[in-house]
C-alpha cells in the first residue's frame, strides 16, 4: 500500500478528527453514523438502508477477511463513505476474492483510516448523529465547511425513491406455494433468499407502485421492505399502504416498512438521537417476555410505548428495545398485519428473530 494522504472527518458542530486516506478522493457529505458490528462489513456497506450515510465502524480492524461476491446485500456499496480505526492491508480468508480497499475504490466510495473511532463514536453518542464530511487534507478548509453547512439534512429526506428498483421483477419458482408482492424501498437480498427458501415466489415492485397494480398481481401477501431516509417524507408509500391495509392481504414490514405502516395507520415517527445500528441490540417480545438479540439499522422510530401507538388505535405494540424503550414491533388488532423495526433476516447479525418469516407464512396459510 502506498503512503497514505492526510485526511479528516468534520462534523457540522465543527468537531473534527484526523485520519489518513489510502487513496485520494473528493469530499463526501452525508449524515455520520456508527455501527457496532464486529464483522459483516461487506453486508453493511451494501445495505441500501445506509444510502446517504458516512459509516463509522466501531470494530478496531476492518478488511482483514477481504471481500467476496456472495456476502452482498445489493449490487454495489451504498454508503457515502467509510471511517475506520485500522484498515487491514492484507486479507486472509479462503472465500476472499479481493481486498476491501480495492472494492471500495472501484465503487468510488471514500475511506478514511487511522481515525480515533472510539472518540468519534462517543462524540456522536453525546451530541447525536449529524451531517459531516470526509475529505483529504491536513485540516478542514473554509470551502469544505461552507459546503457542509449547505448539505441536506436527513430530516425530511426521501431516499427510498433513490434506493428502489426501476422496474418490477420476480424471484422464485412459478409453482411456489405462495406468491408475495414485496415493495422495494431499498431491500436487502437476504430477505429474498429467505422467502424463496420458504417456497415463495416474490414479485418485487418499485416504491411508487400503485394499489391497483398490487391488486392486479393477485398476491397471497404483501411485504414492506427496509430502506433509507426519513419515513415521513415517503408520502406516496404511506398513502398506498393505508389503502392496502384493509384486511384483505396479510402484511409484514421490516425497518422502514415498519415505520411506514405505523404512519399509514395514524401514528408518528421520531428521529432518534444517534439511531440503532449493529448486531447486538436486545429487544423484548411483550407477549412471551423473551429477549431477542437483533440486527438493527435505523435512525427513526415509531412513537409509542406499551400502551400503544398514539394516533394509531388499530395497532398494538408487540416489541420494545431494552436499551432505550423505543417501539420495535407492532401488529394490527384485527387483521393479519404486523411489522418489526429490527432485521430478522440479519445478514450480518444473529438469527434470533427469523421466526417472524414463519409467522408471516402462517398468516398466508390461514388465508
Amino acid at each position: 500500500m502506498a503512503d497514505p494522504h492526510p485526511a479528516y472527518v468534520l462534523l457540522e458542530d465543527d468537531a473534527w478528527f484526523r485520519g489518513t486516506a489510502p487513496l485520494r478522493f473528493e469530499p463526501a457529505y452525508a449524515e455520520v453514523v456508527f455501527t457496532t458490528n464486529l464483522s459483516g462489513y461487506q453486508e453493511v456497506f451494501t445495505d441500501p438502508s445506509y444510502l446517504g450515510q458516512l459509516v463509522v465502524m466501531t470494530a478496531p480492524m476492518i478488511g482483514n477477511y477481504g471481500i467476496n461476491p456472495e456476502d452482498i446485500e445489493s449490487d454495489r456499496p451504498r454508503v457515502a463513505g467509510v471511517v475506520v480505526r485500522e484498515l487491514s492491508a492484507h486479507s486472509s480468508n479462503w472465500r476472499a476474492t479481493g481486498s476491501l480497499l480495492d472494492w471500495l475504490a472501484e465503487a468510488r466510495v471514500p475511506i478514511v483510516a487511522d481515525v480515533d473511532t472510539r472518540q468519534l463514536t462517543r462524540h456522536i453518542r453525546s451530541r447525536g448523529a449529524m451531517r459531516g464530511v470526509v475529505a483529504v487534507g491536513e485540516e478542514p478548509t473554509t470551502e469544505v465547511r461552507a459546503a457542509l453547512a449547505g448539505s441536506p439534512s436527513m430530516d425530511g429526506l426521501d431516499l427510498a425513491s433513490a434506493a428502489t428498483i426501476g422496474a418490477e421483477y420476480t424471484e422464485g419458482p412459478a409453482d411456489a406455494r405462495h406468491h408475495v408482492v414485496a415493495y422495494d424501498y431499498g431491500m436487502k437480498r437476504n430477505i429474498l433468499r429467505l422467502f424463496v427458501r420458504s417456497d415463495c415466489r416474490v414479485t418485487v415492485v418499485p416504491a411508487g407502485t400503485t394499489t391497483a397494480r398490487v391488486r392486479d398481481l393477485k398476491p397471497d401477501g404483501l411485504f414492506l421492505s427496509n430502506g433509507p431516509g426519513d419515513p415521513a417524507a415517503v408520502g406516496y408509500a404511506i398513502d398506498t399502504i393505508r389503502e392496502l391495509a384493509d384486511g384483505r392481504l396479510p402484511i409484514f414490514g421490516i425497518c422502514l416498512g415498519h415505520q411506514l405502516l405505523g404512519l399509514a395507520l395514524g401514528g408518528q415517527t421520531v428521529k432518534l438521537p444517534y439511531g440503532h445500528r449493529g448486531g447486538n441490540h436486545p429487544v423484548r417480545d411483550l407477549d412471551t417476555g423473551q429477549v431477542l438479540i437483533t440486527s438493527q439499522n435505523h435512525g427513526f422510530a415509531v412513537q409509542g410505548d406499551t400502551s400503544g401507538v398514539p394516533g394509531a388505535s388499530a395497532l398494538e405494540v408487540t416489541h420494545l428495545n431494552l436499551n432505550d424503550g423505543t417501539v420495535e414491533g407492532v401488529r394490527h388488532r384485527e387483521y393479519p398485519i404486523f411489522a418489526v423495526q429490527y432485521h430478522p433476516e440479519a445478514s450480518p447479525g444473529p438469527h434470533d428473530a427469523q421466526g417472524h418469516f414463519r409467522q408471516f407464512l402462517q398468516a398466508l396459510d390461514s388465508q
